[in-house]
């Protein structure tokens, strides 16, 4: 949801996310694999686990990048249609005391 108070040219944290995933899957392959050569699974395992993760991550990460910029709104439109007086199906009264104008618009 837009709140409009973003920078203009803000800057998507994917790339970042890419790169410390496929730092993260790079490790623990190596940790992985040293601790399968050093005669101990069990860590093995947790790294191979930890491998599948940084995996998943960085394919959700690239499929996200090739979705490529999504629509956003400009700043003059508001983050959601302002109340004008149609949710008032409790007798909410509006700030100024006075009941708001429950019925439909004419056309």
């Amino acid at each position: 949801m837009r709140t409009g108070n973003e920078p203009l040219q803000a800057r998507s944290p994917l790339k970042i996310r890419r790169g410390l995933a496929l730092w993260g899957l790079l490790w623990a392959i190596a940790g992985a694999v040293a601790f399968a050569n050093a005669g101990r699974p069990e860590w093995a395992a947790a790294c191979a686990a930890l491998a599948m993760v940084a995996a998943t991550d960085l394919a959700m990460v690239i499929r996200h990048i090739r979705q490529g910029p999504h629509y956003q709104p400009g700043k003059d439109i508001p983050p959601y249609a302002p109340d004008r007086g149609r949710n008032d199906s409790f007798g909410i009264r509006n700030g100024t005391g006075r009941r708001r104008n429950t019925r439909p618009k004419r056309p």
